[in-house]
């Protein structure tokens, strides 16, 4: 499939189409690309925005971020989910504070050695912050490619080597572009090509969706993980945090034996935590956020 065929109508659609999100406005710095896409990842944007907002209202500037402890990250971070997220960004706030004088740095090498910073989010922040050419592949793009090019109405659960040519063989040559089309791709998979009610009628491409003319032949592969909450390891994990968010000060163990009564599951979800390094565990059997 010739790429011009697809560039066009993407680049349009999104023209007109696209949601006005704080992160993707003309005045957003490189620093609040690189929290909302950590916030973003595994979170829908209905719940990143309130907590995006309050982030930066409190830490506008990775030097802001990194006078604070990483505990108050953890506070801060309130129910977004998978707390170790603001962990990784008080880590890479404190790199950047230290190595690049406060300045999110706009090299992909350089992002990719912040700690947290993983090929997807120094992609990402390359593109969408400094308007450079580097494919950016989430969960909507991967779909999305999936779907138009392969055919196929899921893509495999890691990301692979074909699925990062095709990604790259797709880019505009112009860097502005590329960086355009990587959010407009992203913008159709979140609000079009979703995963269980695709909107074909709604789709700019889909008239070159190979999936679609194929009559959108129903996913085959291993089968696909569904994430469960309650009951679950995570869901104590989040119990313990609050009440650790919400006090004052370090707590007794009493007070985390109070918020879920399986002793076996709680005391393993609170080695989890202190393994992870979201929980300091202090003497007398008190336990409190780090820092």
């Amino acid at each position: 499939m010739p790429e011009s065929s697809l560039h066009a109508p993407v680049l349009d659609w999104y023209a007109t189409h696209q949601r006005d999100l704080p992160w993707r406005r003309p005045d957003a710095s490189a620093w609040d690309v690189l929290v909302s896409e950590i916030m973003l990842q595994q979170t829908p944007v209905v719940r990143v925005l309130p907590a995006y907002v309050a982030w930066l209202a409190r830490w506008p500037t990775p030097a802001a971020q990194a006078k604070d402890a990483p505990g108050e990250a953890v506070r801060q971070w309130g129910r977004l989910g998978y707390p170790r997220r603001a962990l990784r960004l008080h880590a890479a706030a404190v790199a950047i504070t230290a190595r690049h004088d406060g300045v999110v740095p706009d090299e992909y090498e350089a992002l990719l050695a912040l700690p947290g910073v993983g090929e997807y989010t120094a992609s990402a922040v390359a593109s969408f912050a400094y308007r450079q050419r580097h494919p950016v592949l989430d969960t909507n793009v991967r779909r999305v490619l999936a779907r138009v090019v392969a055919g196929v109405q899921y893509p495999p659960q890691s990301t692979t080597a074909t699925e990062r040519r095709t990604a790259v063989d797709l880019l505009p040559e112009d860097a502005d572009t590329a960086a355009t089309w990587g959010v407009a791709v992203m913008e159709i998979g979140a609000v079009v090509c979703s995963a269980r009610s695709p909107r074909c009628d709604d789709c700019p491409i889909a008239t070159l969706c190979a999936w679609r003319l194929a009559g959108r032949p129903a996913y085959d592969g291993p089968a696909r993980r569904r994430q469960t909450y309650e009951g679950t390891d995570r869901q104590c994990r989040g119990r313990l945090l609050k009440v650790l968010r919400e006090a004052p000060g370090p707590v007794r163990r009493s007070a985390l034996e109070a918020v879920w009564p399986d002793a076996v599951q709680r005391e393993r979800a609170l080695d989890g935590l202190v393994a992870d390094g979201l929980v300091d565990p202090l003497p007398n059997g008190r336990f409190a956020l780090p820092g």
